[in-house]
C-alpha cells in the first residue's frame, strides 16, 4: 500500500508549486530523502519540474524504462511523465491552506533553509495547517529500521 505524500516550494510570488509523490511518504523515508538530498533549491525546482513522481529517489536522474525494474537506477527518481509519458502534472496553489486542504498523507515544504511537513492535513484551533521540521518528527530508530544511517 502506498503512504502518498506532496513534496513543495514557495516561489518568489508566493506561490505554493508542488508535486505529487505515490510511494513511501512517510517522514522517515520521502521526508528524510528531501532533508539528506534536496537543500539545494535549483535541484529542489528541478525535482519539482519532474512532475508526479511514482518514487523519491536522491538523484534526479535521467529518463528510464517505468515498466522494467530491473533497468531502472535505484537512485534515480522515477517520474510518470518523464519515465512512462504521460502528461506533465505540476499543482501551484495561492496560499498554503488551499494547497493543504489539497494534500495527500503528508505534504513537505522546503521553507528555503529546511523541509517542514505537514502530517495528515493536521491544522490548529484556528484552522491553519500545523508544521514540524521533518527532523523532529524522525527518530532514530525509523531511521536504522530502514537502513538509514544515523
Amino acid at each position: 500500500m502506498a503512504t502518498r505524500s506532496n513534496i513543495a516550494y514557495r516561489t518568489a510570488e508566493g506561490k505554493i508549486r508542488s508535486v505529487y509523490c505515490h510511494w513511501d511518504g512517510y517522514p522517515a523515508h520521502n521526508g528524510e530523502m528531501l532533508r539528506r538530498h534536496y537543500t539545494d533549491q535549483s535541484k529542489i525546482e528541478a525535482l519539482i519540474e519532474l512532475g508526479s513522481l511514482s518514487s523519491l529517489r536522491p538523484e534526479l536522474g535521467n529518463k528510464q524504462d517505468f515498466d522494467d525494474r530491473e533497468t531502472q537506477n535505484e537512485d534515480w527518481c522515477l517520474a510518470y511523465h518523464r519515465d512512462r509519458g504521460e502528461d506533465l502534472h505540476i499543482s501551484e496553489y495561492d496560499d498554503i491552506p488551499s494547497w493543504i486542504d489539497d494534500m495527500e498523507e503528508y505534504a513537505y515544504l522546503w521553507d528555503g533553509n529546511e523541509w517542514i511537513v505537514n502530517d495528515h492535513g493536521e491544522k490548529d484551533a484556528n484552522g491553519f495547517p500545523v508544521f514540524d521540521f521533518v527532523g523532529y518528527k524522525v527518530t532514530d530508530a525509523q531511521l536504522k529500521e530502514i537502513g538509514w544511517d544515523v
